[in-house]
């Protein structure tokens, strides 16, 4: 399956919790006010990839403890998302999500990749709410929500 990403970090210590492998998926339709990944707003920017080339690089590193879907919004490119969620679950790993949706928000065709996420980072970022002492997080309204696991 492909999927437009903007990039990946293959060992990330700020996108969740342990080494994670990092993947920034392309396009975001909220641009929020500071956003940190501008970059990754245009539908059409970033660069095509197979999901199976990203799952194989994910297998490479064992001192990974899981995959963070981040963005931009992964919400856009659902069917992608899921695809890397499971196939991490499959490997062992836990997956983290950020999304601008709050989690109450969140459109029913993700339901399946709500099954697949271990920790959603929920909410947009607003800059007036910025917070620095947060962990992994960027402004005090957005979530932490653990859907499986501790």
């Amino acid at each position: 399956m492909k999927i437009r990403i903007a990039g990946i970090v293959p060992e990330s210590y700020v996108d969740g919790e342990g080494i994670r492998f990092a993947i920034f998926m392309q396009g975001c339709l909220r641009r929020c006010k500071g956003c940190q990944n501008p970059t990754t707003h245009d539908l059409n920017g970033g660069k095509i990839f197979d999901t199976e080339e990203i799952i194989a690089a994910v297998k490479k590193n064992p001192l990974l403890t899981g995959v963070t879907l981040t963005g931009g919004e992964p919400l856009l490119q659902i069917d992608a998302a899921l695809e890397l969620a499971k196939a991490a679950k499959n490997l062992g790993l836990d997956v983290w999500c950020y999304t601008g949706y709050k989690f109450e928000d969140i459109p029913p065709e993700a339901a399946e990749l709500l099954k697949n996420i271990d920790v959603l980072v929920d909410g947009e970022y607003i800059e007036e709410l910025r917070d620095l002492e947060l962990e992994f997080r960027g402004s005090s309204n957005q979530r932490i929500i653990r859907l499986r696991g501790n």
